[in-house]
């Protein structure tokens, strides 16, 4: 425990969370275990894409951009809004940022192997 967790911090790790949260944190764990999925979620934090403009900036076929955007939708962490004929995908909140941004600062310091400074 940091010197700077208080009682109500230190006591929410005392509990384990709900059964439901527990599988849906997993699959979203598990949806970003594959680099692709991890690299179009990252663009996705940062604007809306279609399937076309998406496939364009990881360099892969827009089917399988496709079946990458539906796991990544059935996990929720992307959102879909029509424009048109067009889905437009973006990430789905700041939550989603959030873990993302950790994700990638813990992996930053493995490789580079800083500390890591809470």
């Amino acid at each position: 425990m940091y010197a700077r967790d208080n009682d109500a911090t230190a006591q929410r790790w005392q509990q384990l969370p709900p059964g439901e949260q527990v599988a849906a944190a997993s699959d979203a764990f598990r949806m970003l275990a594959d680099p692709t999925r991890l690299r179009m979620l990252w663009l996705l934090c940062g604007d809306e894409y279609d399937v076309t403009a998406l496939a364009a900036a990881v360099g892969i076929a827009r089917p399988a951009v496709s079946q990458h955007l539906a796991k990544l939708r059935l996990a929720g962490l992307v959102t879909t809004q029509r424009d048109g004929r067009r889905a437009l995908y973006r990430a789905r909140g700041g939550h989603v940022r959030r873990l993302l941004t950790e994700a990638v600062n813990a992996a930053e310091h493995h490789v580079t192997g800083t500390p890591d400074h809470d």
